[in-house]
């Protein structure tokens, strides 16, 4: 690859950090002073940042790695071996004066993702009983959840993004052309799929109650209409290591506001103008890890979505987090705009 697409210098905001870490698809930077690697960074360093509630606006500098693993020419027939051992994805190549030469990563070596432990007996709850309105005419013939998204239903993307990190226990909750779902699972193999049944619409939560005989530890749960490109992996040791009832994965939203805005004194005089500033908001993306113990606070029978579960499950004092990933890595597939938007990014 070209190495100057993930090179950055010490300067850089955090923020346009991202930007090119999402353009650059290989989650990994490499901060260069005078043509010398002086650190790395990686979506990981960005999700500690955020989650300390770091400004973005500043430099790279305050959370890159100065002691990267590096290797040379000479050695980088232990790339391979160094990655399994330590779990990384990705190897600057430097010379004797630290200048990078080049980048070495996992996939150079290996097909498939990294072999994860632990995860086969997690249960992955989709969550596919609405009507999908925001999707209509397409909806009055066919669910949402098999709406294709570049030949492949929406479903069946979020089962395979989930079997490449080692689970393989799903459960899909049905009501709306619940038969044509079934039918259509019912053809298609090697997943493991257990179909939920609603007798009415339960909301993005109430229907775990059907689940609940069943769901007797940790479980994923997920909306039908995004796609999450994330380490589920990872989610998952975080989710345990923080003892969370919850975990919410969010997205860092990036939103510019296309005019000047003002900033008065206490006088009601300008003493400032931002021209089309930008703010960021962490974003519910519709993807969840839940302790079973939760579904208790979700009544019998009833209309119940997942904010409202997330809302009493923090008042009854209960500990909720979140797992923030960046805006290039979820798909919102619930409306058209949103949804031709994937069809284009998923056909690169």
């Amino acid at each position: 690859m070209d190495v100057s697409k993930i090179i950055i210098n010490i300067e850089t905001s955090i923020r346009d950090a991202i930007e090119k870490l999402d353009k650059g698809a290989k989650k990994i930077l490499l901060i260069v002073k005078e043509k010398k690697l002086i650190g790395v960074i990686t979506d990981g360093d960005i999700r500690r940042w955020i989650l300390k509630n770091g400004n973005i606006a500043s430099s790279v500098e305050l959370i890159m790695n100065t002691k990267p693993i590096v290797l040379t020419l000479e050695n980088i027939n232990r790339a391979n071996k160094i990655m399994m051992e330590k779990s990384i994805e990705a190897i600057p190549i430097v010379n004797n004066n630290q200048e990078v030469l080049d980048v070495v990563f996992w996939s150079d070596f290996f097909y498939k993702r990294f072999s994860y432990n632990n995860t086969s007996n997690i249960p992955i709850v989709i969550m596919a009983g609405g009507k999908g309105t925001r999707l209509k005419p397409y909806t009055d013939i066919i669910p949402k959840g098999l709406i294709p998204i570049v030949d492949i239903p929406i479903i069946e993307r979020i089962i395979n993004n989930f079997i490449e990190y080692g689970f393989n226990d799903y459960y899909l909750t049905l009501n709306y052309k619940k038969d044509i779902i079934k039918a259509y699972f019912n053809q298609v193999n090697p997943y493991k799929i257990s179909f939920i049944e609603e007798d009415k619409p339960l909301g993005t939560a109430g229907s775990l109650k059907l689940l609940d005989d069943i769901l007797k530890e940790r479980f994923f749960v997920t909306n039908c209409d995004i796609l999450v490109e994330a380490n589920y992996s990872k989610i998952l040791e975080y989710h345990k290591v923080n003892k969370y009832k919850i975990t919410v994965v969010a997205v860092l939203k990036n939103y510019v506001i296309p005019y000047g805005v003002l900033e008065l004194n206490e006088n009601g005089e300008i003493k400032g103008l931002n021209e089309k500033p930008k703010q960021e908001f962490l974003v519910n993306t519709g993807m969840y890890l839940l302790e079973s113990e939760v579904i208790k606070y979700i009544p019998d029978n009833t209309y119940f979505d997942m904010p409202e579960l997330i809302t009493k499950v923090l008042k009854m004092g209960e500990v909720v987090g979140i797992y923030p990933i960046s805006e290039n890595n979820w798909l919102d597939i619930g409306e058209f705009e949103a949804m031709e938007n994937a069809i284009e990014k998923l056909k690169v």
